[in-house]
């Protein structure tokens, strides 16, 4: 839970090995740049079971390191109790978006805002690709989103 007057932000995607962790890290990197790392809550979480208690994907984490993003991460999936503690669940695509919405209909009174990362991208690329499938280079494109979309949701939550 969010101490008061702390904000919070949960990054989802569909197994949280891959672009979740990424924007988790992403963020955190930003907002201690920031001087503001310990205003916020930050997790990652997954929409499914398939990779709980892994560690993120290999590539993930070799594009992280190329950047010097430090990323610590186990994936979870997202629990009733996440869609009342976070303030924003911000995930990648629309079936993540979907999924989330569906859940969050089992939980009374919840008050997360639950988001597309990609709405707020400056080129307007809403939807951040699973790259579990692809290359190293759609790895880095996820990289590269969330750094856009988390430097703007920064900048409008700071």
């Amino acid at each position: 839970m969010a101490a008061a007057g702390q904000k919070s932000v949960l990054f989802v995607c569909l197994g949280n090995i891959c672009r979740s962790p990424i924007a988790e890290a992403v963020f955190r990197k930003m907002a201690t740049e920031a001087g503001v790392v310990d205003n916020w809550r930050i997790d990652s979480a997954a929409t499914s079971t398939y990779e709980i208690g892994n560690s993120p994907d290999d590539r993930g984490q070799a594009c992280m390191k190329r950047h010097s993003v430090p990323m610590r991460h186990v994936a979870r999936q997202v629990t009733k109790e996440d869609f009342k503690s976070f303030e924003y669940i911000l995930c990648m695509d629309e079936s993540n978006l979907s999924e989330l919405n569906r859940k969050a209909k089992s939980v009374k009174d919840y008050k997360a805002k639950i988001e597309l990362l990609g709405s707020y991208d400056p080129q307007n690329q809403r939807i951040i690709k699973d790259p579990y499938y692809g290359s190293d280079e759609d790895f880095e494109k996820v990289y590269e989103q969330c750094v856009r979309c988390c430097k703007v949701f920064l900048e409008r939550n700071s």
